[in-house]
């Protein structure tokens, strides 16, 4: 299985015709992305970013601690995964060469009683990854596979999405996994981390959006399972270079705006808003969160095709997810990974060791003899009071990492933020896509619906991509290429009744 190239207008025009502007609304992975491409096919970009930093969910931000060290204060752990090929073509911008990232060798699963679950190592191409997790893995014989159904499982390797959407987008991730019979041991540590790394609760996430994500991430990526992790805080890697690179491209960037509305105008196409500012554009990108989208939306009623204003309205935030970074006064014992998933501990998902492998953190572990924990909690129960997960996390960090026990917290930050799009049963065919009723007018992030597989960092970017494609597209431009991982399971050929 290899990667796949689409690429609608390879050979258009190599520049906009001139005097195209362009207004991209918000600065994460998907408004960047598209910025950087109409700014590259020669047109005049104004970027406009509620927040006083760019980068959104990846963004980053300075705070000082105590002793007044100045540090990079980001919303989570982000992997950078081998088949994030948009991604990656963003960052190529500013690092050819990606020096910035750093494989893992591994990132093990733990869970309660010694239960672990390694990845380094297996073979990148399926099946033969699965024969050797399953041959290697404490969680799972050969004897108890033989109980597994084997129709529901075939349905990781014969994802297709128009037959695996059709029949499974009705139903709840939690109830298809019950259906496969593992052995709760190998379901904990097989998938239950997994499903939980989407933010979407088990029961309350379609069965066919897991079912694509195990496609993109496993069983269809031609990369293998290792991923990369940042060097540096996101700022300094990847947001600073970014904004100089689009200055250098003539992208004017305004921070701390939070626009309003979108109307038609007469002089172009499209006006946008933000209090007593305005800006004219030919064309628009939207590249907002779930909820920022809809206020947008709602404010304008230019926007006036009721089935689209319906699928933008039906877009619904999942559950909130907790970041706790902890600097403690001293070290995490020797031989710890960097990152690890864990399950079975509560509400705690991963522990990442800042000091093992961003230089920030571990500048100030060598200064202090301390270590920088970072815990995460995903699909929080909204009832949850922060004291109570406060407790449990820590109980979880205690019980994985006793040496931690008796150790004093020197400063902390805790964030809760509920921003996620949710991705619940029956909500595929309502999704909006890329490409909206209004010529000139393209939507990216990581909400939208795609027509090839992708999640999180990816599928934003690709998204944004995909946005200044659409909108250049009536000027005949040449497209931005999009590179996926296969579109189809390595089965996919077997009929649909089968699996």
């Amino acid at each position: 299985m290899t990667a796949r190239l689409l690429d609608p207008r390879p050979h258009g025009a190599e520049q906009a015709p001139p005097g195209t502007t362009a207004v991209v609304v918000g600065g994460g992975l998907a408004g960047v992305a598209a910025a950087c491409v109409l700014a590259e096919r020669g047109v005049s970009v104004t970027l406009l970013e509620r927040e006083h930093f760019l980068g959104g969910r990846a963004g980053a931000w300075t705070e000082q601690l105590p002793d007044g060290t100045s540090f990079e204060m980001e919303r989570g752990f982000h992997a950078f995964f081998r088949q994030y090929y948009n991604l990656q073509a963003l960052l190529r911008r500013i690092d050819p060469e990606l020096s910035f990232l750093e494989p893992l060798e591994d990132y093990p699963i733990h869970g309660p009683d010694g239960e672990e679950q390694s990845f380094h190592g297996l073979p990148t191409t399926t099946p033969a990854n699965l024969i050797t997790l399953v041959r290697r893995s404490p969680a799972i014989s050969f004897r108890q596979l033989a109980k597994v159904s084997v129709p529901r499982a075939l349905e990781m390797l014969t994802y297709e999405a128009e037959r695996t959407y059709a029949r499974r987008d009705g139903g709840d991730a939690g109830s298809y996994l019950d259906s496969l019979n593992f052995p709760p041991r190998a379901r904990r540590l097989f998938f239950d981390v997994f499903a939980h790394s989407f933010f979407n609760p088990e029961r309350e996430m379609s069965a066919g959006e897991l079912l694509m994500m195990f496609h993109f991430y496993f069983t269809g990526n031609p990369e293998g399972l290792v991923f990369d992790v940042s060097k540096r805080p996101f700022s300094h890697a990847i947001w600073d270079p970014m904004a100089e690179y689009l200055a250098s491209r003539g992208v004017d960037t305004r921070l701390g705006v939070t626009v309003d509305a979108v109307a038609r105008s007469q002089g172009t196409r499209w006006r946008v808003t933000a209090g007593a500012e305005a800006w004219e554009a030919d064309v628009v990108v939207l590249g907002l969160p779930v909820s920022g989208l809809q206020e947008v939306v709602e404010a304008s009623p230019d926007l006036d095709d009721a089935d689209w204003r319906d699928e933008v309205a039906a877009l619904a935030l999942t559950h909130p997810f907790v970041v706790w970074r902890l600097w403690l006064d001293r070290p995490t014992e020797p031989g710890r990974a960097p990152f690890v998933g864990t399950t079975g501990l509560g509400p705690l998902d991963n522990i990442s060791l800042y000091q093992l492998f961003e230089d920030e953190s571990r500048s100030w572990a060598e200064r202090t003899g301390g270590s920088v924990v970072e815990l995460h909690a995903y699909a929080v129960d909204p009832e949850t009071s922060e004291a109570e997960m406060r407790r449990l996390l820590l109980d979880g960090l205690h019980r994985l990492y006793p040496e931690t026990a008796g150790a004093e917290v020197v400063d902390e930050r805790y964030l809760v933020r509920r921003d996620c799009p949710a991705f619940a049963p029956g909500s595929y065919a309502r999704r909006p896509g890329v490409e909206t009723p209004f010529e000139g007018v393209a939507i990216a992030g990581d909400l939208v619906r795609l027509p090839f597989p992708s999640a999180l960092m990816e599928r934003a970017t690709a998204s944004g991509f995909m946005a200044a494609n659409a909108v250049l597209a009536p000027y005949g431009v040449r497209s931005e290429p999009i590179r996926t991982v296969p579109p189809r399971g390595l089965l996919s050929w077997l009929p649909s009744g089968r699996g």
